[in-house]
């Protein structure tokens, strides 16, 4: 079965059409000037951020949707009517009326078809699903437990659930629920806070980062931690998720690959395209082996891609350990390059071949997963997204060797954060002050 393979364009393509019917509607209704038009596109984009109309998920009700869909067009029409008293210095209201009118109609009626369309699509395919487990036995675990049974067509592929309790139809005990949750694919986590103890909390916590499995609670009145966590309804059940990525949205996940591939040719076309054949062949003249180094790393839900560099040691059997100060395997001319960090441009192929963004955890080595992901809290959220080619935690000086656990723990801390709170501007200033760095030299680029 394929599991959520095309779900991340449902939301960047319906973006398009809305903003072609936009343009239609407005052309057809208001005005035939580009201009004109262009400025309602971007009332709208502006508007739907506002209001997170695109923040749409599987268990959203359609009633909802289309209750934010009538205040989005609401406000758009107070806009559009002040962009036409200001700027045309006459209104049209009957125009106005027509437009908004049809814009609610044509947008409610599509809202509703694609609706019912993903929901038999799941339902008769059996695609684009999220197999899930619950921990806990009691009335809201049963509620929920009804609602997966009962509303297949949202997408969920319920396997079971792991009580303490002494009960027949159970997976098994809350312990026995790590292992199947690895052994089986498990995408998402459902815990009864009012059958978990803290500590137990804490381990399915630290679990689901580690796995990188999206761990969701079901709360009652124990304390959550000082977490900002996030509230949704599953039918009548109340769902507490625990971390919210930005980049899951695949419209801001759009956006930031629409900027990876941009800045990347870029850098291939008007840098790497003189530079490779320039610094290959110095590379060659000092030492025997090939340009390139391509060394296989953890990337996005830590799996394995080629992560490429100029070749800046002399060829040797140590390639999983890390380079450290003074190192003998480094060339003359593998110093200036990783002083510089040149070595690392190589990457932007991987940036274009989606494997790596521009900004983003850098990639480490499969041995650095093994030493810290048991023992650094959270270190493995750091695979929730692709790695970058720099990143928050490098440009705060969190680069280069781990020589202190310290150095391990503020670079998952400056990761997460980056993780936790994307925006493209701070991409904007991560590049910035890495472009910076590189200039003034830094300390740790060895």
């Amino acid at each position: 079965m394929i599991k959520g393979r095309y779900s991340g364009w449902i939301r960047p393509i319906l973006y398009i059409i809305d903003l072609l019917i936009i343009s239609f509607l407005s052309y057809f209704c208001l005005t035939k000037s580009v201009i004109d038009m262009s400025f309602f596109v971007a009332f709208w984009i502006i508007l739907s951020i506002s209001f997170s109309f695109y923040k749409v998920y599987r268990f959203t009700k359609i009633i909802k949707v289309v209750s934010l869909l009538f205040k989005l067009i609401l406000v758009l029409g107070l806009a559009v009517t002040s962009y036409f008293y200001i700027v045309k210095a006459t209104t049209a209201p009957k125009d106005i009326s027509n437009f908004l009118l049809l814009l609610f109609l044509t947008f409610g009626s599509w809202r509703v078809v694609l609706h019912v369309f993903l929901r038999k699509y799941r339902l008769i395919t059996g695609s684009n699903y999220k197999q899930v487990v619950i921990i806990g036995s009691n009335e809201s675990t049963r509620r929920l437990e009804q609602f997966f049974k009962n509303q297949r067509s949202y997408g969920y592929r319920f396997l079971g659930y792991f009580t303490d309790k002494n009960e027949k139809e159970k997976k098994g005990d809350v312990k026995d629920s790590f292992s199947f949750i690895v052994e089986n694919g498990i995408d998402e986590v459902y815990c009864s806070v009012k059958e978990l103890n803290n500590d137990q909390i804490k381990e399915f916590i630290s679990f689901s980062d580690i796995n990188i499995k999206t761990l969701k609670f079901i709360p009652d009145n124990k304390e959550l931690y000082t977490k900002a966590l996030h509230l949704n309804y599953y039918d009548l059940t109340p769902i507490l998720s625990l971390r919210k990525i930005p980049l899951d949205d695949s419209v801001q996940g759009l956006i930031k690959r629409s900027f990876d591939v941009v800045f990347s040719l870029i850098i291939i076309v008007f840098v790497l395209s003189w530079l490779i054949p320039v610094l290959g062949l110095i590379i060659m003249l000092e030492s025997r082996g090939p340009i390139f180094f391509q060394q296989n790393r953890p990337g996005i839900k830590e799996q394995g891609f080629g992560c490429y560099k100029f070749r800046s040691m002399t060829l040797n059997s140590r390639s999983e350990d890390s380079a450290t100060r003074n190192d003998a395997r480094i060339t003359r001319v593998g110093k200036f390059i990783r002083r510089t960090s040149i070595d690392e441009l190589p990457q932007f192929f991987n940036v274009l071949f989606g494997s790596m963004s521009v900004v983003g955890p850098r990639p480490h080595l499969w041995r650095q997963n093994e030493i810290y992901g048991p023992k650094i809290p959270k270190y493995m959220v750091r695979h929730f997204v692709k790695p970058g080619v720099t990143g928050l935690a490098q440009v705060r000086g969190y680069r280069g060797e781990i020589e202190t656990r310290e150095d391990i723990m503020n670079r998952t801390k400056y990761d997460i954060f980056y993780i936790e709170n994307w925006s493209l501007l701070l991409d904007f200033n991560i590049i910035i002050q890495t472009v910076l760095n590189v200039l003034k030299g830094e300390e740790k680029a060895y």
